[in-house]
């Protein structure tokens, strides 16, 4: 398991962890805050991605958790 953190572009707080999962997909969960207080959580996966180096498998995790989070805030 590994951690991940970040801003998205809508000014939310993020901070979570992700795990490689089945079929080369990983596994994420991520706690958001605005402001310092706490306005949910959400979980994903993406695909195709435990092949990939550490850094771009981290901008594909936090690319994911802000599509799912902006698009519904």
């Amino acid at each position: 398991m590994a951690n991940i953190f970040g801003t998205t572009s809508n000014g939310f707080a993020y901070e979570g962890e992700y795990e490689p999962s089945v079929n080369g997909s990983v596994r994420w969960m991520a706690t958001f805050r605005f402001h310092g207080i706490y306005r949910g959580m959400r979980h994903g996966r993406v695909f195709d991605v435990s092949k990939l180096p550490t850094a771009d498998l981290q901008i594909a995790v936090k690319d994911d958790i802000e599509g799912v989070w902006v698009n519904v805030h």
